[in-house]
């Protein structure tokens, strides 16, 4: 395997930070972009304001964006991008289509004809390449990324050699735009979009709501009606899914009851099922990427010789898919002796709810967990980005999303974090956009 550790032509930025260091010496010793935290707030702000959100949301949410950018490799953000197209081969195969149907709810056997929407592929940078922990159908925070990458680079002059992953905003906001009008189009609409309702439990009540209200803008601007709505407001009614504000032709779906089983869910699962609603993401897309059971495929090399892939999408999938098993009544006392170097997550789970780092397991908690699927995944340790703290930095955990449609990707971004997973409670941490050597 090719050295990971790269090292960009040597330059010097205005705090004397070498860029002739290595990645990871970067990530561990350069605090100076975006050092003046006062400016990059201003910018936020700014940001924010132009896109029809408070700026005080800096203030409401002050570990949503990180301190600090991300360094990563040309060569990790190379792999990583590898790594998804591979994903994408297998996932068209029907064998994989098959399988992973087998143990997903009966709706997911309803196929829609897109893609899904975005998909949020994340990983864990190691020693021997990037390790895909994950895949997420409804991943939240591209807007926002697009908006903090931009406060970022006005703050960044000093990059010298170096660009970054992201596009800059306003062309984010084109890309995203894009498949939205593709899913419309691939679910068999041939006329305009007219009305897109943005559908969660309780929006206001969620985290992310700041990006839903960017997305009703970014739809108001193009001229389609949007709405933000709880699932419980929808009615079918003389043959429409409609809420207060009048019919409905696009849900963009950001519940976590992917399988729309909930009574609240009644009238979008009947107008979804009766293709009279475009739904993205849908639950295929979740059933077909998500299902963290499926990890256990994509890490199984007889599994994948059968589907008649390439060697070399086997070859690459098998060093970066951490190896995934199911728990199971006849493997649960083996992995209870091996917790401690496994991960466990619940196969439907999301935003690291009910995920457990083996080694934190209590007895108690271990004999719920036989009430819900898990998969057990080896631990891959996640990279570090050291912050500017006092009296001394210090050192959060990273991981890497690509953020990809139909296999390419449209944005890279990191998450920075203290504690077993993601919780955007950290100081200093939080989406942070990702910096990489120039071609």
């Amino acid at each position: 395997m090719p050295e990971l550790n790269s090292n960009p032509s040597p330059t010097v930025c205005a705090n004397n930070c070498q860029w002739a260091l290595s990645i990871e010496e970067l990530n561990r010793t350069c605090y100076c972009l975006s050092l003046d935290e006062a400016a990059l707030r201003r910018e936020l702000a700014a940001e924010l304001g132009g896109r029809g959100l408070s700026p005080a949301l800096v203030e409401s949410h002050p570990h949503l964006f990180a301190s600090v950018p991300m360094f990563v490799s040309r060569e990790h953000v190379e792999r990583m991008a590898g790594v998804i197209r591979a994903v994408e081969t297998v996932v068209a195969t029907p064998v994989f289509r098959r399988a992973a149907l087998a143990w997903a709810p009966r709706i997911a056997g309803f196929a829609p004809g897109s893609p899904g929407g975005l998909l949020g592929y994340d990983f864990h940078l190691s020693v021997t390449g990037p390790q895909l922990i994950e895949i997420n159908t409804n991943p939240g925070g591209a807007l926002l990324n697009a908006v903090q990458g931009r406060a970022h680079r006005s703050c960044c002059a000093d990059a010298a050699g170096f660009e970054m992953a992201p596009m800059e905003a306003d062309a984010i906001e084109a890309v995203l735009l894009e498949i939205f009008t593709t899913e419309w189009r691939l679910q068999g609409r041939d006329t305009p979009l007219l009305s897109i309702a943005i559908v969660d439990e309780a929006p206001e009540q969620q985290y992310l709501y700041p990006e839903f209200l960017m997305y009703r803008q970014l739809f108001s601007r193009h001229g389609i009606e949007a709405t933000i709505c709880d699932s419980g407001d929808l009615v079918w009614k003389d043959g429409r899914l409609r809420n207060q504000s009048g019919p409905i032709d696009f849900v963009y779906n950001r519940l976590t009851d992917f399988a729309l089983e909930q009574p609240a869910q009644a009238a979008l699962r009947l107008a979804y099922l009766a293709r009279k609603v475009v739904v993205s993401p849908h639950p295929q897309a979740h059933a077909i990427y998500a299902d963290k059971r499926n990890l256990t495929l994509f890490c199984d090399e007889t599994f994948l010789r059968t589907t008649g892939v390439a060697d070399d999408t086997i070859v690459m999938l098998l060093a970066a898919i951490p190896r995934t098993q199911i728990v199971t009544a006849a493997n649960r006392d083996e992995l209870w002796k091996r917790r401690r170097e496994l991960f466990f997550k619940p196969a439907a789970g999301y935003g690291s709810k009910a995920a457990y780092r083996g080694g934190k397991l209590t007895k108690r908690v271990w004999e719920e967990m036989t009430t819900t699927t898990y998969v057990a995944q080896s631990m891959v340790a996640p990279s570090e980005r050291y912050v500017a703290d006092k009296p001394a930095a210090t050192a959060l955990k990273a991981d890497v999303r690509n953020y990809a449609y139909a296999g390419v990707v449209k944005l890279v971004a990191a998450r920075l974090y203290q504690g077993q997973t993601t919780n955007f409670r950290t100081r200093g941490g939080g989406f942070a956009p990702v910096f990489t050597e120039m071609r």
